[in-house]
């Protein structure tokens, strides 16, 4: 390149490189820029709405580049707005830095050196990663440490911190380099406050990997940074990170972090927070120890959390309500319905009374909840008209009767028998429309059950089934309910129906009820079916139906010696393979003899919520012990495992390789329609446009190739845009049409009209959705292309 090409990039280049005010401490005085402003808002209090915000911890400095962006691609669905607080914020200014000399440029020696590096902070930001790096390799032969140093803290200096991040990277990975503490605290930090997350805690893991503490102000502001991110698993990640702080660096953070990160906590939704309690104490404590004020608020949630434990700490809470009484804070009503929760849990009516009539002297109106905490601890005690009478009570306030307040009474009066009331109130509250109807079925139907009312159980169900799906336990009982009776040509077709619904599915209890029934009517083909699919799915069998098995079936040799080798069915290796491209991860042991399928899904996914319990029963035989305990529906874990299996080798070999996914050459042969459906809800999304997204994690441009000539095999045109590590595969109008019909009989039935995309309503229409723009759904880096469904 000519001198006067440098030279023109170097008058350019010296009128930006005026540093910000500090951190960054230089030999010559900076002059000033303006900062960037950080997103914020404005502060909400600690007991706000809920909010979800586990990922894993970012890998390592490697070739390829991982950003923020990749870690929010890398979720199945973004779990909830960003969490934000100004206080934590601002204090990340506060924080002494290791002092960091650079040269300034006009101190190098050599013209042509000035010029190089002039022309590439000038040039440099407005590459792509590919070509970003092949600039940079092509300057191998004399750049230098400072060289890069320069350029990195230049990039910081004009807040193109991306451009940094990628120089520094760059830089580790050269034979001449050598770890600069300072350097990389200023970039962790910089990084930090933009809210790259996943750049920030790759230095900050490259930092400990050196064998340094990471300073203070790393940690804290990671720890923020986690924190404003809309990432499911961010505050898990945010936790690890202050609990470092504490016990590894031996620094006591700020008060504003403790206040920040115990708000996120008790902000979770979905019920998790509950499962933090340890967590929360841990910050309180080291409130305590810092001998910082306690906010009212963090006593409150701290209360709030034990209230909801199985197991309530009686004792804990009554240590806590004193301390607020000490600190001269008055108990708010969220503290008294706290303690109501617990209380009415432990079937204490004095308590809760007394609680209740602390409310009425309170000058604010009464909750929805404490009339529901009065009904269950009358319930509790047996007194159900008494909860009657305070569901009656409720009715005549001028605010509307809540969801849980009707539940709670169908409920009470279903398991007291009261058929008249509860029918009664049953019919007023589907009548008024509200939501959930399915635990008032089930409640209504469980009562009608047990009063051997079999005509007015399948009218109820009926009712079910007309109205909304019913769900696999209100299947359980009409079946049950069936066998009872005797009719079972009904049975058999009810059971028939759930093994072939995939949304609804078999269990334990239907098998067993179903092979009751054909043991009794001596159906020994039947039975013995029965039986190979519960063996083969590892069911218990109940005691009484092993010996009649035995006696009718002269099963008794069969049961010892018979077994039924472990392997895969052809529907269970496709679900698999849909899965594995869609984010489902496989760990092996040393000797990669042994493999573990680990499923994940998303709390705050209606499509994951559906599938979980789908491939919850599809995979039951493979499952660990751990994972097979709860066969509720509610119960089941958003987060289970296969037991270790050989089996698993094949796929471990094609698409796991080094712990990330990898496509193999032969994937044209397996991406079967079941295939594209399962990769479809666990990894895919309709966007807001209307397109079909599906998630590609891992893998390289040569995997990605693969995919997408395997569609263009199917006729499937498709585009693909890349967000770090991870690919995103779009299908269009037409496109998207045709790739909805290949899936759709494949689809789980309850989240079909989540995923249908705009132009197409049935496996058979025929009208055609508008294209849009692919990258209009991602017009920068900084945005995914998640949405909620």
């Amino acid at each position: 390149m000519n001198a006067s090409v440098y030279s023109a990039s170097f008058a350019v280049s010296k009128s930006v490189l005026a540093f910000p005010s500090p951190p960054l401490r230089l030999r010559h005085a900076p002059s000033s820029l303006p900062v960037r402003s950080l997103q914020t808002c404005s502060s909400p209090t600690l007991l706000g709405p809920p909010r979800s915000s586990t990922l894993a911890t970012a890998q390592p400095l490697q070739q390829e580049e991982a950003s923020d962006e990749e870690e929010l691609a890398e979720t199945v669905r973004p779990s909830v707005e960003p969490f934000h607080d100004v206080a934590a914020e601002r204090e990340m200014r506060s924080f002494p830095s290791p002092e960091l000399e650079v040269k300034e440029l006009e101190e190098l020696p050599e013209q042509w050196r000035r010029s190089k590096i002039a022309w590439l902070c000038k040039e440099l930001p407005s590459y792509k990663h590919s070509t970003f790096v092949r600039i940079l390799n092509a300057q191998r032969k004399w750049i230098t440490q400072d060289d890069a140093t320069y350029v990195t803290v230049h990039f910081m200096r004009i807040r193109e911190n991306e451009a940094s991040f990628r120089v520094y990277k760059w830089m580790s990975q050269q034979h001449w380099f050598h770890f600069d503490f300072a350097l990389a605290t200023k970039l962790a930090d910089y990084l930090g406050k933009d809210r790259k997350f996943a750049k920030c805690r790759e230095i900050f893991d490259a930092i400990i990997n050196q064998g340094r503490v990471p300073s203070e102000s790393t940690f804290h502001t990671l720890t923020v940074a986690y924190l404003s991110a809309p990432v499911e698993g961010c505050f898990d990640e945010a936790c690890s990170v202050y609990n470092k702080m504490i016990q590894v660096g031996g620094y006591r953070p700020h008060l504003s972090l403790h206040n920040s990160l115990f708000r996120a906590l008790v902000s979770q939704a979905g019920g998790r927070a509950k499962y933090y309690l340890k967590q929360a104490e841990f910050i309180f404590h080291n409130i305590v120890t810092s001998e910082f004020e306690v906010h009212q608020d963090v006593y409150a949630g701290l209360i709030w959390l034990h209230s909801y434990q199985d197991i309530i700490d009686w004792e804990r809470i009554a240590d806590l309500r004193q301390d607020m009484k000490n600190a001269g804070f008055k108990e708010s009503t969220d503290v008294l319905i706290s303690i109501m929760r617990a209380c009415s849990k432990a079937g204490n009516v004095e308590e809760t009374e007394k609680m209740w009539l602390m409310l009425l002297e309170s000058d604010c109106s009464i909750p929805a909840k404490a009339f529901v905490y009065r009904m269950e601890v009358y319930a509790k005690v047996r007194e159900p008209m008494k909860s009657l009478e305070i569901f009656e009570g409720m009715k005549k306030q001028n605010e509307p009767v809540s969801s849980a307040a009707y539940l709670k009474i169908i409920e009470v009066m279903s398991k007291a028998e009261e058929t008249e009331i509860t029918e009664t109130i049953f019919d007023e509250y589907i009548g008024s429309g509200m939501k959930p109807v399915m635990p008032a079925f089930l409640s209504l139907m469980s009562m009608y059950f047990n009063l051997h009312l079999h005509d007015k159980l399948e009218i109820a169900f009926s009712r079910c089934a007309t109205g909304c799906c019913p769900n696999r336990s209100i299947y359980n009982l009409y079946l049950e309910s069936l066998v009872r009776v005797g009719y079972l040509e009904k049975a058999e077709g009810i059971f028939n129906e759930m093994h072939t619904n995939r949304t609804i599915g078999t269990n334990a209890w239907s098998c067993n009820a179903i092979l009751d029934s054909y043991l009794a009517l001596g159906e020994c083909a039947k039975a013995e079916k029965v039986y190979d699919i519960m063996r083969q799915k590892k069911y218990e069998i109940e005691p009484h139906s092993v010996e009649r098995l035995q006696e009718v079936l002269s099963l008794n040799r069969k049961i010892v010696k018979r077994k039924i080798s472990m392997k895969l069915d052809e529907e269970q290796r496709e679900i698999l393979v849909g899965l594995l491209l869609g984010g489902v991860t496989i760990e092996s042991d040393e000797e990669r003899r042994n493999h573990i399928i680990l499923f994940e899904f998303s709390e705050n996914s209606n499509i994951h919520s559906v599938l979980r319990v789908h491939i919850y029963e599809q995979f039951y035989e493979w499952l660990t012990l751990s994972s097979r305990s709860n066969d509720d529906d509610n119960e089941m874990p958003y987060r289970f495992s296969t037991i270790a299996h050989s089996y698993y080798g094949f796929f471990a070999d094609q698409f796991w390789l080094k712990g990330r996914l990898m496509i193999p050459k032969l994937i044209h042969r397996w991406l079967s329609a079941r295939v594209l459906a399962y990769w479809y809800m666990y990894g895919g999304l309709r966007s807001s446009s209307g397109d079909i997204l599906l998630r590609l994690k891992g893998g390289s441009r040569e995997d990605t190739e693969r995919i997408i000539r395997a569609f263009q095999a199917k006729s499937l045109r498709c585009r693909v845009k890349r967000k770090g590590r991870v690919f995103w595969v779009g299908f269009q109008g037409t496109n998207a049409d045709m790739f909805w019909e290949l899936v759709e009989p494949f689809i789980l039935e309850s989240v079909r009209s989540l995923l249908v995309p705009d132009g197409c309503f049935s496996v058979n229409s025929k009208k055609e959705s508008q294209p849009d723009d692919f990258d209009s759904e991602y017009k920068t880096d900084e945005q995914s292309p998640l949405r909620n469904q």
